[in-house]
């Protein structure tokens, strides 16, 4: 299933990303749904597979998490079910993030779909990230008001966090094909108007909180010898008690070394950006293939296919999958990263795959069948 997006993408990352909403009528023209309220109920059944449902009954609001069995007390209104990472589970559901893979994939977080009943949704709040909404079935009415740092939030829910009432500046209904996007920190509002499904794609960076965080831990594990402050053209002071401004710029430079080694960075960003932000269906081989093994699946005409949604990138000429390096050189790596399914012809050199052997074993490609 191929998504054609109508979106001009120069335009769009002119006028639009980051700076404001917009409503972008017929993003995807035809759009046929992948995946059925039905298929989207049966994946919430999964333990490993995160979901909710959130309920606006009676002006009262509650959320319950999964996996959930039965849907019959919930009525006909004022009901969603939320599934998270739907991309990593149902294969005809995933395609619809591929048109937007001309974006930097290392910010893509996750496909979130959810299913919803007549006048339900999820309340007025503000997301940390930037999201495309593509409507499937059915109609919601969205009401996205502007960025203000001072919006009072607030738990309707201890698992729900709303914000203070805002003047919508969209307030559109989208239909089948239409999507929004929302950047970061605008608040907005779903009504459903009738049964209806929304596909979220959302993008997402790490605070530099969490990465100064990442960054210590991987230095203390990494980096074995210890770096000390030294001032070997200390003088005299006057006042001992008083830590003078250059010995806090040089404490500051100690630690910029760390962050400006070129090496270490990379090494640690390209494991800290391929860790697994939902859980994965990663199942490592007992026992494992010998080399031969894998060469005679490949000589049969087997193809491997790339767990779906793992993190996989590059930077510079070194590759990085699922918080490991790749022991590969700069052409495989680009090879890896390109193509979901390797077949024969992708093994003419016996390097790849000798090098794709703990990987495979791992769990992180599989074999059709």
């Amino acid at each position: 299933m191929k998504n054609q997006l109508t979106i001009n993408w120069q335009h769009f990352l002119t006028t639009y990303w980051q700076k404001k909403p917009v409503v972008i009528r017929q993003g995807i023209a035809n759009f046929s749904d992948p995946i059925t309220p039905d298929e989207l109920a049966g994946l919430a059944l999964e333990e490993d597979i995160e979901s909710r449902i959130v309920t606006n009954k009676d002006g009262k609001w509650d959320a319950q998490y999964g996996p959930f069995e039965s849907y019959d007390h919930l009525g006909e209104s004022h009901w969603t079910l939320l599934v998270q990472a739907v991309d990593h589970w149902h294969e005809s559901a995933a395609t619809l993030i591929e048109p937007f893979r001309v974006l930097p994939h290392w910010q893509f977080d996750d496909l979130m779909i959810s299913y919803a009943t007549a006048q339900a949704g999820v309340g007025p709040h503000i997301d940390n990230y930037d999201v495309f909404i593509i409507q499937g079935m059915g109609k919601r009415r969205w009401m996205v008001g502007d960025k203000n740092p001072n919006y009072l939030e607030f738990c309707a829910h201890p698992a729900l966090l709303h914000v203070e009432e805002y003047q919508p500046i969209i307030d559109e209904e989208l239909n089948p094909g239409d999507i929004l996007y929302i950047p970061v920190g605008f608040p907005h509002n779903g009504i459903s108007l009738t049964e209806s499904l929304s596909y979220s794609v959302g993008f997402k960076t790490p605070s530099s909180q969490e990465m100064l965080s990442s960054f210590a831990d991987y230095v203390l594990d990494t980096v074995n010898k210890q770096i000390y402050y030294q001032d070997p053209d200390l003088k005299l002071s006057q006042a001992p008690y008083q830590i003078q401004n250059y010995e806090i710029e040089m404490l500051k430079s100690q630690l910029c070394q760390l962050i400006n080694n070129q090496e270490l960075f990379i090494d640690w960003f390209g494991k800290h950006i391929t860790q697994p932000m939902h859980e994965l269906d990663i199942i490592p081989l007992d026992p494992p293939y010998t080399f031969e093994e894998l060469q005679q699946e490949i000589n049969d005409g087997s193809q491997l296919h790339r767990v779906p949604s793992i993190r996989i990138f590059k930077i510079g000429k070194q590759g990085f999958i699922h918080s490991q390096r790749i022991a590969l050189n700069e052409q495989y790596i680009d090879l890896l990263c390109q193509k979901e399914i390797l077949t024969e012809k992708d093994f003419n050199d016996p390097t790849l795959l000798n090098g794709m052997l703990d990987l495979i074993n791992q769990g992180f490609w599989y074999f059709s069948d």
